[in-house]
């Protein structure tokens, strides 16, 4: 809102001379008669912090006032600071008129002037000890919005069970725990002695608040790029039935999908549950032997785990010993 107010030509010219003279510390401004007009000029007797201590006789605690201030030199950044000072027992008026007309004041005296524009309503925050708190916490990051602190929460989640994945101890308590539907605890116990399937993949239904069983099947390794879903986490569980050096074995595998497409509700949700199906699925009697986490199921392949289970060894060069000098 505008209140249709305008600068006198007194104030141009009064500003004019403000921005020519540095021994001019700053500029007092009210509204009078429909029109904005100068009011005081503050005299630079020091420093910025120094000279504030002139506002303590200047302000009232009941007229609204703008004060230019010049705080910088030209070659820093823009000298002047703007202050539109509108103590809480103004009259209701004068508050509407002031907060209406700040905008103008600014734009026909030149934004490009001033590094600032400052609202106060109290004496105190105009004084050397109220600019250094105002400058703290202008210092101060700014505030997150709802979708960046949920992203935050998100990664620390993905971080702090990341730190947890060679580990075997569940920290249950630092995680959500919802309550498995009876067919995927049913797959969850039966995964290790099956042989229709050696893959149980479970997904979170937000709205009931409980794990469920997504699907079950008998799958190769290689395959498990087809199988888990690529638009969606899941939590899976898989046999992997494999032989190394003419040793047959089957370690379960616990993989976590997260894409990075996932909705950022979901992301937390998991991230959240992570630690709590581990522990579920180990109390079912299943012996969790690696822990992997993908952003996507391309990932995953047959090389990928067999590097997982039987990493290669770097073979170290040998150098032959010389052989001792013979007799002749």
């Amino acid at each position: 809102m505008q209140s249709g107010i305008s600068a006198s030509q007194e104030l141009l010219d009064a500003f004019k001379e403000l921005v020519s003279n540095s021994s001019q510390r700053g500029l007092l401004v009210t509204i009078s008669s429909e029109r904005l007009v100068p009011q005081q000029v503050l005299p630079a007797n020091g420093s910025f912090e120094s000279d504030l201590i002139q506002l303590e006789d200047l302000l009232t605690t009941t007229a609204a006032t703008y004060i230019i201030l010049r705080r910088y030199e030209r070659s820093v950044k823009p000298p002047f600071v703007a202050v539109t000072y509108v103590p809480d027992t103004a009259n209701v008026r004068q508050k509407m008129l002031f907060a209406s007309t700040r905008n103008t004041l600014l734009r026909e005296l030149g934004k490009d002037r001033f590094d600032e524009d400052i609202f106060a309503t109290l004496k105190s925050e105009l004084t050397a000890e109220g600019f250094e708190r105002h400058d703290a916490h202008g210092a101060k990051p700014s505030p997150l919005t709802e979708e960046e602190r949920l992203l935050k929460e998100v990664r620390d989640l993905e971080a702090e069970a990341s730190r947890g994945t060679s580990s075997r101890k569940s920290h249950v308590s630092s995680g959500i725990a919802f309550p498995l539907s009876p067919e995927a605890q049913f797959m969850l116990k039966s995964l290790h002695t099956a042989t229709t399937h050696n893959l149980v993949q479970l997904a979170i239904d937000t709205t009931k608040e409980t794990i469920e069983l997504e699907g079950c099947e008998a799958i190769e390794a290689q395959d498990l790029q087809r199988a888990i879903s690529d638009s969606a986490p899941r939590f899976s569980f898989f046999v992997f039935h494999h032989t190394y050096d003419g040793v047959s074995t089957s370690p379960v595998v616990f993989i976590y999908t997260c894409p990075s497409t996932s909705k950022i509700k979901e992301r937390m949700v998991y991230a959240s549950s992570r630690s709590s199906i581990i522990s579920i699925a180990e109390q079912a009697g299943l012996q969790i032997s690696k822990r992997l986490e993908a952003a996507s199921p391309s990932e995953l392949s047959l090389e990928l785990l067999m590097e997982e289970f039987h990493p290669k060894k770097e073979e170290k060069a040998s150098f032959a010993r010389p052989k001792r000098p013979g007799r002749r």
